[in-house]
């Protein structure tokens, strides 16, 4: 008889910590719900630590609010809080593509041109979760590409309270314009043109911006 390896504590918190940041993101555990550490560990067929753990981690990106001996429950959508951060990863991104347009080549260049091949079909299927996911890819290459790690986990820490604005945006039509906003991203960087690249970067992160009005 076969033995499978046992899972680690920390890899059972990072799984619960995964699906419950997804959930939250994506609306099935809507704002103001309340997070009852035992209900989500029966759920997720999990002890109570991770559950815990995984809670401390969504709390400290904001995803989450508690007050001891009172709640815990998915956080409101805080508008200026949301509009701090994405005028942070704007500036982090707009900085990772000035320093990483040098060190790019086609390498580069065919990895972001196939994010966003995957991305439009996504969009044209109205897959929000695949386009998210592509569209990560496509940001992440100059951000790689810099090699400025404080830069990188920056933008993990904020980047998650954005996301429920993701997926608003991407389940629009004005998503098929992120496709064109991309792609000009791409020449300007093939181009060597800096401040066209910057320009478009934060033109992409700008129009997101549009949504805290609505």
């Amino acid at each position: 008889m076969s033995s499978l390896p046992r899972l680690s504590r920390s890899l059972l918190r990072d799984e619960a910590y995964e699906t419950l940041r997804r959930a939250i993101i994506d609306g099935t555990l809507a704002p103001g719900a309340n997070l009852r550490d035992a209900d989500l560990a029966d759920e997720l067929g999990l002890s109570r630590a991770p559950v815990r753990q995984a809670l401390t981690r969504l709390a400290a990106e904001g995803l989450v609010e508690s007050k001891p001996q009172s709640y815990t429950r998915v956080a409101q959508v805080v508008t200026d809080d949301v509009r701090d951060a994405l005028r942070l990863v704007r500036g982090l991104h707009e900085l990772a593509i000035r320093d990483a347009l040098p060190r790019m080549g086609e390498p580069q260049l065919a990895a972001m041109r196939e994010a966003n091949a995957r991305f439009a079909q996504a969009i044209g299927r109205g897959d929000v979760d695949a386009a998210i996911a592509a569209d990560d890819l496509l940001h992440a290459v100059p951000v790689e590409a810099c090699g400025n790690r404080a830069l990188a986990a920056t933008l993990d820490r904020y980047t998650p309270l954005l996301r429920r604005l993701e997926y608003a945006r991407f389940g629009s039509l004005p998503a098929h314009r992120s496709v064109k906003r991309h792609d000009e991203l791409i020449d300007a960087i093939a181009a060597r043109d800096a401040d066209a690249a910057i320009r478009i970067t934060r033109t992409i992160w700008t129009e997101l911006e549009s949504l805290l009005e609505d």
